[in-house]
């Protein structure tokens, strides 16, 4: 068995989870919206159409913020098509993914099932065919309390009360030729400016995010970061990056050494902020929003053989095996390791599109990679302490040198609790780790929970949704101070760590 350590101190600080860190996204894509989280008709669909089971598995998840409409969708959505009477909303054609979208799923819908989902609203605005006094008009349906023209309109609608959202985003991945309208960092960079300018002098509470590269491997990267804020630096509060991953090459232990490279990519984006505020004499940070991450690439060939508008086909819909988990898992790590930094992102998407929830007409069920993405979202809360580790490393194809741990740890001062989060990378050996917890007096292990299977391409389904599901373990001590435990090989684990208080007699 090999020895690994973590090293931490209660005074050594990363930064404070912002919640909006484990948000997801749902863009009007095949079946995210239309089979997904709505379905009228369906028996477990309650009286506007939305899916019951659906959201009971997104509750379970805790999502605090969901992107929405999209994604390439959004480039040339006409938000007025979404609204009023469903009879009267007209079909157009989607040029992002080829369909015909009806309309009948739209912004009110939507804000009426983020209320049953306990989430709140990250809306995207049209920068592809649309501008600023779009984006404008639409703030003010949503946000202006009343008296205006739009703000009267979403009344007439049957929404006396504005819908408040906090979070805009300026745009999707504008640097894609893929996208309606895509630009030159220049040209998006201004576009973004006087959108953000105007819709803050109409919402001064409103926060905006500036459209980041499409992926790290666009070869427009980090000129555009560059080019983009230096436009938009004084009207902007994040930029965004994407990115997915895959295992095309069926290297697993390659795999599992994609959350360096996410780590890399963090690092580099924020020196690129950092610079632009550094040429500005800037008096603030633009932080990150990682408002498109996972893993996609099973669905890629089968995808290629759908016919074009249709009606929300099956597409992107991925089916996770194990070893995407662990994945996932890292990535989770990776962006809680840059906390101070990483304040919004979201896993993309949410339901049946490369997404932790699968629906037939007859269930939902959880993919595989729904519990990390659950386990960071109900426990990871409070402060992020710098988590250092000493662990064997091995040598990956694409990324180099890489720590067979990846590792962080959360301090909740308030509950007076401590979560680690660990993926053992190994594929071999276990991990016996340690950690100096004396500075946590009185803690406990509260539990330790794993995710494991000795198969890595194992999948859920609809008729095995078990296969790859949470277990406990007692491996986990704490003792004279002293916290040792054993992470099994190719694992995801949990451990719980909550102060004890004496019952006073």
């Amino acid at each position: 068995m090999k020895k690994a350590e973590i090293i931490i101190d209660k005074y050594f600080l990363t930064g404070s989870v912002d919640k909006r860190i484990y948000g997801s996204f749902i863009e009007h894509l095949r079946r995210a919206v239309y089979g997904g989280i709505y379905q009228e008709g369906l028996a477990s669909s309650d009286e506007q159409g939305f899916r019951k089971d659906t959201l009971e598995l997104v509750k379970e998840l805790e999502v605090p913020i969901v992107r929405y409409p999209g994604g390439n969708f959004v480039s040339g959505f006409h938000w007025e098509d979404s609204v009023g009477p469903k009879a009267l909303r007209p079909a157009r054609t989607d040029l992002a993914w080829r369909v015909i979208e009806t309309n009948q799923f739209g912004l009110n819908e939507f804000a009426d099932w983020s209320k049953k989902a306990g989430s709140e609203m990250m809306m995207a605005v049209n920068l592809g065919t649309r501008g600023p006094e779009d984006a404008k008009n639409l703030l003010e349906y949503c946000n202006f309390e009343g008296g205006t023209y739009y703000s009267d309109l979403r009344k007439s609608h049957g929404y006396a009360k504005p819908h408040d959202i906090k979070l805009w985003c300026l745009g999707n991945e504008m640097d894609g030729k893929w996208q309606m309208g895509h630009k030159t960092a220049g040209e998006y960079g201004r576009i973004a400016s006087e959108t953000a300018r105007m819709m803050k002098w109409l919402d001064p509470e409103i926060e905006t995010v500036a459209c980041g590269s499409s992926s790290l491997t666009m070869p427009t990267f980090g000129d555009w970061e560059y080019q983009v804020l230096d436009e938009c630096y004084d009207e902007v509060d994040y930029l965004s990056l994407h990115q997915y991953y895959g295992n095309r090459s069926d290297d697993t232990a390659d795999f599992l050494a994609c959350s360096k490279g996410m780590d890399d990519f963090i690092s580099g984006v924020v020196s690129i902020c950092d610079a632009v505020k550094a040429k500005k004499h800037g008096g603030k940070n633009i932080n990150l929003s990682f408002d498109e991450w996972n893993v996609w690439y099973h669905s890629n060939e089968q995808d290629k053989e759908i016919k074009a508008w249709d009606q929300a086909p099956h597409q992107l819909e991925d089916v996770y095996n194990f070893e995407d988990a662990l994945l996932v898992g890292s990535m989770l790590i990776t962006m809680l390791r840059h906390a101070d930094r990483v304040k919004v992102a979201c896993l993309a998407q949410l339901v049946n599109v490369i997404a932790p929830i699968m629906t037939s007409d007859t269930g939902a069920w959880r993919q595989t990679i729904f519990y990390p993405y659950m386990h960071a979202s109900v426990y990871g809360k409070g402060t992020v302490l710098m988590t250092q580790i000493k662990a064997p490393v091995y040598e990956s194809r694409t990324y180099g040198t890489v720590s067979t741990l990846d590792c962080v740890c959360i301090w909740d001062e308030e509950a007076e609790a401590v979560t680690i989060f660990a993926v053992n990378k190994d594929l071999e050996d276990d991990a016996e780790v340690s950690c100096d917890f004396r500075q946590f007096e009185g803690y406990q292990v509260e539990e330790h929970i794993v995710l494991t299977h000795n198969d890595m391409k194992a999948v859920n389904t609809e008729a095995a949704p078990d296969t790859v599901s949470p277990i406990h373990s007692e491996a986990s001590k704490l003792e004279n101070g002293i916290f040792s435990t054993v992470f099994g090989k190719h694992s995801w684990n949990v451990v719980r760590l909550v102060k004890k208080h004496e019952t006073v007699k």
